[in-house]
């Protein structure tokens, strides 16, 4: 029976995959160092922080619009096939979420370097 179970969850995420719009997106270049970043180079830094930030909102929209089509045309899934894709799509939506926080917090944590370095001069 898990034998089936997992044919047929793998058959359905394939069929999820196939139609798959959903690329995670790249994470920009490092973040300069803020104190010897350039302002030139602090606010590239932080348009591309921002556009990481746009790419990551538009990933997860795309995996909640790909999940809820795949429950929609799959009606033959069982409560447990739904659940387990449901904890996939929430796994991957989480990890970008992270990983999206992880990149403002190291950008502010520069921006503040900068700042306190300039302020000075």
């Amino acid at each position: 029976m898990k034998a089936l179970y997992s044919i047929a969850l793998a058959a359905a995420l394939a069929a999820g995959q196939a139609h798959a719009a959903c690329s995670y997106p790249t994470e920009p270049p490092a973040i300069p160092d803020g104190s010897t970043a350039t302002l030139d180079q602090m606010v590239a830094a932080q348009k591309a922080v921002r556009e990481y930030d746009q790419k990551i909102n538009a990933y997860t929209a795309c995996l909640k619009l790909e999940h809820e089509t795949t429950l929609a045309n799959s009606p033959d899934l069982t409560d447990q096939q739904k659940k387990e894709m449901e904890r996939m799509q929430v796994q991957k939506h989480n990890a970008a979420v992270e990983a999206d926080e992880a990149l403002a917090a190291r950008f502010n944590e520069q921006l503040k370097t900068f700042k306190a370095k300039n302020a000075r001069k």
